[in-house]
């Protein structure tokens, strides 16, 4: 079949626009769960445990998200970008909401009690985080105005790591229980890992990025 014959089949072949749809809705999710953990520290503990109720609903609903996204790409003949672009991309996402619930139920589940004032600095980094990745996902469509997004998310990242030293570093200063550094750090860890991983969003967006352009 020659090239000319190829690229008209492939014009007259529809492909499958849903999953710029489907990433904005996984997105919203996410930004969902972001602002319901800021919430959540910034109530009495005694909400703690209905808060985190309600999270791991939202993380139920991405998890929804994520496989119609999966099960779009195993169902559609041509996709608007590369089959394992997509996939990482979904699973990428998937990941920071996995994060965000895992913190809240951290702090139920080891009752952590008083939170450090650097948490909620933390938290806002994430919010921020979210709603960047929510505005960002429109962009997937024609691959462009992308850049901004993930040198913010960069910036925010490196933020979030300086709160994480320091959170560190507060907790190792002073004569605080064996038991609640072990807890604190947790949280810590899941909070840092949140911001990772959309870090490894905004890198795999710019991947894509630069491979269909």
């Amino acid at each position: 079949m020659s090239r000319s014959i190829q690229a008209v089949r492939f014009k007259l072949t529809p492909q499958n626009t849903s999953f710029y749809g489907q990433f904005a809705d996984l997105a919203t999710h996410i930004r969902d769960g972001a602002h319901l953990l800021k919430a959540t520290i910034e109530g009495p503990p005694g909400e703690w445990a209905a808060a985190a109720k309600a999270l791991k609903q939202i993380e139920h609903e991405g998890d929804e998200a994520t496989h119609a996204i999966l099960s779009a790409v195993n169902s559609s003949f041509i996709t608007p970008f590369d089959r394992d672009d997509i996939y990482r991309l979904a699973a990428r996402l998937d990941d920071c909401l996995d994060h965000i619930e895992a913190s809240a139920e951290i702090m139920v589940l080891y009752r952590v009690g008083e939170l450090p004032a650097a948490v909620t600095a933390q938290v806002d980094v994430l919010v921020e985080m979210a709603d960047l990745t929510l505005k960002a996902m429109p962009g997937l469509e024609k691959m462009h105005d992308l850049q901004e997004f993930w040198i913010a998310i960069n910036s925010l990242e490196n933020e979030a790591d300086r709160n994480y030293r320091q959170m560190i570093a507060a907790l190792f200063d002073g004569d605080r229980d064996a038991v609640d550094i072990i807890k604190f750090k947790e949280l810590f860890d899941e909070l840092e890992a949140a911001a990772d991983s959309f870090e490894t969003v905004a890198n795999t967006v710019e991947s894509i990025a630069a491979k269909e352009s």
